[in-house]
């Protein structure tokens, strides 16, 4: 069912008299009034990266076997409640805002001269974008996002960084610079939007733009996670959009995957599946498969991708390597290149402290739980975890008395699909 309702133009003034975006601006929307998100208000975050490696201790183990011993291959894992130990200290939404960690990659699509330029430059973007949503080697897994559950972000891009070229991007070896701008008129400002739409079935919607770059992308996804015996397999079903307003150009893609291997002894993430990237008013596409690691022998994190012009059936560009280590490039005209994923520039995301975030926003929503994970006591954890998602249902249940269908603050439901209600494309 879509939802429809009275939108304010985003055309408003702040205190300074400057434009407000429509990522920071939400007029009158179904659950909230007004509401105003300033990036003003947004620091560079300084959260800290990394989740402890230490895989799997004896007593949790014992829980992970008796969690097991209840399961049958192939079950649907949406509505199991698994343990808090094996969580890491971040909301699912706040994980694809890190999938954007080279928004550089993003904002030079634009700038390919040609529409072969551009799909190939979106394929290199693609195959970057996942390597740093994975904090660290061992699988854990996010916060499940409770329904109404928001996360603001942005980033800037200084704007000599953003070019298209076929040679590797320079990068000290073995080194994660932070480029920041020192004029914010000298750089880009790409910002972020996640929402999570629905409880049952668990679906996020994500929605990123850069108004000087005229690109957007609006993605739903629903997360389908099934037992398989030492593994847990999580389907990303759904599809993105990058949205090149200045070409005219849109460019649909699915996801891959993910897989928590060894969930006994020291779990660790893989991706799997086929994805494709179509354009059809170019005529080109793309197809990804990321390749799971043999039973016997054979190397981890493979990925492969052909791009193709269909109108000719002509193969412009192979790639081949690990999507978290080194991936290299081949082109029609038989030039090569090579980029290490763990050398690109991180650029951080900017967000606003704590103490400026609403009630349903990401961290602020998950801080208590997030603080006794940090303290190690996770008997706390699980307790604020509970409180939370009790809190769910008995809002949830209240909703199905009342057959009151619940209403998005920033997506409205078009068919099967989500789309972010004031998007740079129906911008005037």
């Amino acid at each position: 069912m879509a939802y429809f309702w009275r939108i304010r133009h985003s055309h408003q003034k702040d205190a300074s008299g400057g434009e407000i975006s429509p990522v920071q601006y939400v007029g009158r929307t179904p659950n909230s009034g007004s509401e105003l998100v300033l990036s003003e208000d947004e620091k560079s975050d300084n959260e800290d990266k990394e989740e402890t490696e230490l895989g799997v201790m004896e007593d949790q183990r014992s829980i992970i076997l008796h969690l097991i011993s209840q399961l049958k291959l192939g079950m649907d894992l949406t509505k199991v409640v698994l343990p808090t130990f094996i969580l890491e200290k971040r909301s699912l939404l706040e994980m694809y805002a890190d999938f954007m960690a080279h928004p550089d990659l993003l904002l030079a699509i634009t700038a390919g001269a040609t529409p072969e330029e551009r799909v190939i430059c979106f394929v290199e973007y693609y195959l970057t974008a996942f390597h740093e949503g994975r904090k660290g080697a061992l699988a854990k897994k996010p916060y499940n996002p409770i329904i109404g559950e928001t996360f603001h972000c942005s980033w800037e891009v200084p704007k000599d960084r953003v070019k298209p070229k076929r040679t590797a991007p320079r990068s000290p070896a073995g080194c994660h610079e932070h480029p920041m701008a020192d004029d914010p008129s000298k750089s880009y400002k790409l910002r972020f939007v996640a929402e999570q739409v629905s409880h049952h079935p668990p679906i996020s919607c994500f929605y990123c733009e850069c108004k000087e770059k005229r690109l957007c992308v609006n993605t739903h996804v629903w997360t389908k996670s099934k037992f398989m015996g030492m593994s847990v397999g999580v389907s990303m079903i759904g599809e993105g959009v990058l949205r090149l307003l200045e070409h005219g150009e849109e460019y649909v893609f699915t996801l891959p995957s993910a897989y928590a291997r060894s969930i006994l002894t020291i779990p660790w993430v893989e991706l799997g599946g086929k994805v494709s990237i179509n354009c059809a008013k170019t005529g080109y596409s793309a197809t990804v498969i990321f390749h799971t690691k043999p039973f016997y022998g054979g190397k981890v994190h493979r990925v492969t991708a052909e791009v193709k012009h269909n109108p000719t059936n002509t193969i412009v560009c192979k790639a081949h390597g690990e999507w978290n280590g080194t991936l290299e490039f081949t082109y029609s005209n038989g030039e090569t290149k090579v980029i290490d994923t763990t050398t690109l520039p991180v650029y951080p995301k900017k967000i606003r402290p704590l103490e400026k975030q609403g009630p349903m926003e990401s961290r602020n929503l998950w801080r208590e739980v997030t603080r006794y994970l940090q303290l190690g006591d996770i008997d706390a954890a699980t307790e604020q975890k509970r409180h939370l998602e009790e809190k769910q249902r008995v809002e949830e249940r209240k909703r199905e008395n009342l057959r009151t269908p619940w209403k998005p603050k920033y997506f409205i439901q078009e068919g099967d699909g989500w789309v972010y209600f004031n998007p740079l494309w129906k911008a005037h």
